[in-house]
């Protein structure tokens, strides 16, 4: 009998893959099941990346361990899109580190800042792996309520200056998952301004940039003054361009968070494929029309099930970014009782808002990544159950 480390049983399960294991176990009951519990897009890879891909595969150069720190190529067009995206100016060099995925530079960030005994400001709700990394790390969870009477933003006033100082990082995440909320850039300044007052690295995560609609444009921290004396930044290919199974994405911001990161995974890992990398520089440089065609689908999709949500009785906004929905359940359910309903009742899945932490209580989301015509069999299931 093997002990598993105190560290690794302080992790809970992780929430998607209970979801896949309750979603499995269904099918195999041969029941039709419609899912919006992960968030992984079911459009396909444009194919002007995956041609990209399939050449540089061939080349036999490409098929070596890649550098640390990422090709040249993809680290200077990572820079060229910022500017284009954000007006923010970047040093490829020293600024921007590839990542095997976001998630995997997030995991591995707090290993470079956290000893035992600090704290890391978490976000409640939040996406799992903020906690899991921070346990890993050794480091201890200071949970920041998120509500929906301050818009799902944290209280900053509410941590106490004990808190503060012990403090070494805050994970931030404007298009947040999973509330969908978003932020402007008063909030961005006031955060900055915290950070520098209790001297706390800010962790931002950016995954969902790109995915937005009715004319809002997500901003990055770093467009504004004093950011990058406080703040890393990570972005996906995941969503934006329909990658989540290659693997890649980025991190950049302040040189010396930069560095530490790098450092920790130079000692983990040894790079992303060379021919994913060139790939990725291929879907930075591409149309934006696929971006464009990306939001359009997503828009009638929460259109869809914003109005069919409506039509059964319950209140709710459209959320101006993600590819989520999050509702409020009805009163009578816990987050997981209403998930459960769902399921045995609907052959619906949904993922429970208690899982993202104890302030996702009361709440489901909805991943908007399936098609219309899966949303209307969805809608008329539960207007048969609710």
């Amino acid at each position: 009998m093997f002990n598993f480390s105190e560290r690794v049983k302080l992790l809970p399960p992780y929430l998607f893959l209970e979801i896949d294991k309750a979603k499995r176990k269904a099918r195999e009951q041969g029941r039709d099941i419609i899912d919006f519990g992960v968030g992984d897009p079911d459009m396909p890879t444009p194919d002007y990346i995956i041609d990209s891909l399939s050449q540089a595969i061939r080349d036999g150069s490409n098929h070596r361990y890649a550098l640390d720190q990422g090709i040249p190529e993809l680290r200077g067009e990572i820079s060229r899109w910022y500017q284009e995206r954000f007006n923010v100016e970047l040093d490829p060099q020293k600024e921007i580190l590839p990542l095997i995925g976001s998630k995997e530079g997030l995991a591995h960030f707090p290993l470079a800042f956290l000893n035992p005994g600090d704290y890391a400001l978490v976000p409640d709700p939040c996406y799992p792996p903020y906690k899991s990394a921070t346990i890993l790390a050794g480091g201890e969870l200071y949970l920041m309520p998120l509500k929906e009477e301050n818009r799902f933003l944290p209280e900053l006033n509410k941590i106490s200056s004990n808190t503060a100082r012990k403090s070494k990082i805050m994970f931030i995440n404007y298009p947040n998952n999973p509330t969908s909320a978003i932020c402007d850039k008063d909030f961005y300044a006031e955060l900055i301004n915290f950070s520098q007052a209790h001297n706390i690295i800010l962790v931002s995560d950016l995954a969902y940039s790109e995915i937005s609609f009715d004319g809002f444009r997500p901003g990055s921290i770093l467009e504004l003054p004093g950011a990058k004396e406080q703040a890393i930044e990570f972005h996906s290919l995941s969503k934006t361009y329909n990658m989540t199974g290659w693997r890649i994405g980025f991190a950049c911001g302040n040189k010396d968070l930069i560095n530490a990161l790098a450092k920790v995974k130079s000692n983990i890992d040894s790079g992303i494929f060379t021919a994913i990398q060139l790939a990725g520089v291929t879907a930075l440089k591409g149309p934006g029309e696929h971006i464009e065609k990306m939001r359009q689908i997503y828009q009638q999709r929460r259109d869809f099930l914003i109005a069919g949500l409506k039509d059964i009785g319950f209140s709710l906004d459209s959320p101006k970014a993600t590819f989520y929905i999050w509702l409020k359940v009805p009163r009578e359910y816990s987050s997981i009782s209403f998930a459960k309903l769902l399921l045995d009742t609907s052959d619906i899945i949904v993922t429970p808002g208690v899982g993202f932490g104890p302030g996702g209580e009361g709440y489901v989301r909805f991943a908007l990544t399936i098609d219309k015509q899966r949303i209307k069999q969805a809608v008329e299931r539960l207007k048969k159950t609710l």
